[in-house]
């Protein structure tokens, strides 16, 4: 049976890398949530304008499509997923078991991170707005949280030992 795991959080927490280090440990299909915003979506946040929930649903449904076409067993996806009703519709229409990975720590941390990474549409700028935006995984939705102070290594051995 295919299961998606999602990691999810603000950006800067390592949505990507994790995801990435881990779908490689595991054998799975990774998705990068980034890659399937439309070209809209990438200029607003390139110029330090916040996501609407106009703007966040159509992309949330396409990452919902690419976790259903998926033939593999397990799927890795990075997806910011900040609040209950996206990870909802997440798991709702998926199609199959998802969990959630939570990467967090504090925003100085996050905000070092933004403004040492090179390349990337999304500014530090936005985080305030992100931090505004991220409500508590609670019951009813399968969870690990992990503290993204730990070397990448860590937190996939953590994400293996509690998942799999």
């Amino acid at each position: 049976m295919k299961r998606a795991v999602v990691v999810m959080g603000v950006s800067g927490a390592g949505k990507s890398t994790v995801g990435q280090a881990f779908a490689g440990r595991i054998g799975a299909l990774f998705i990068e949530g980034d890659d399937l915003h439309p070209e809209a979506n990438r200029r607003k946040m390139a110029g330090g304008v916040p996501l609407t929930e106009a703007d966040r649903i159509p992309w949330l449904k396409t990452v919902v499509a690419r976790i259903r076409e998926a033939e593999e067993s397990n799927v890795v996806v990075a997806c910011s997923a900040l609040r209950r009703c996206y990870r909802d519709l997440i798991r709702t229409e998926s199609g199959c078991p998802v969990i959630f990975v939570h990467l967090t720590a504090d925003a100085a941390i996050l905000s070092q991170r933004l403004q040492a990474r090179q390349g990337h549409f999304m500014p530090a700028a936005l985080l305030g707005s992100q931090l505004a935006l991220l409500e508590p995984l609670g019951p009813g939705e399968p969870h690990l949280t992990i503290d993204i102070r730990a070397p990448v290594e860590d937190v996939v051995e953590q994400m293996i030992a509690s998942l799999l």
